[in-house]
């Protein structure tokens, strides 16, 4: 969880935040074909669960132009919760594959870790993250 973040509104916060909770953390950027293909499908993820107070998303762009993630978000109309690293990222997230999502348990276990482009709103997806 030590992992500092701010989000697109300049607020600080870490993955600490989200303790007790499954976390769907997704590592895009921009200038990321699959990552821009698979955004639609995590919206519409975020979409169905957002009535889930249990499940986070934490969609962390990799652009190191935050503007260029910010207008991305706003053209695509993307409402998920946007983030940037703010310190070091943790060596258990060092992925060299772009996305990357890491499904995290309430008790802190990386449950899963998927690299590369994924459909994730799927019925046993959504079923997987209510298991947790």
């Amino acid at each position: 969880y030590n992992m500092p973040l701010i989000s697109l509104d300049g607020d600080r916060t870490s993955l600490k935040e989200f303790e007790g909770k499954t976390i769907f953390l997704n590592f895009w950027a921009t200038w990321c074909p699959p990552c821009i293909a698979e955004m639609p499908n995590i919206q519409d993820l975020y979409e169905d669960m957002s009535s889930e107070e249990n499940i986070v998303f934490v969609m962390l762009s990799l652009d190191e132009d935050p503007e260029k993630a910010r207008n991305f978000i706003e053209r695509k109309e993307v409402t998920m919760p946007v983030y940037f690293l703010t310190g070091r990222q943790p060596g258990v997230y060092n992925s060299t594959v772009v996305p990357t999502t890491y499904i995290i348990s309430p008790d802190g276990e990386i449950v899963l870790e998927k690299r590369g482009m994924a459909k994730y709103n799927t019925s046993g997806f959504k079923d997987f993250l209510l298991s947790l």
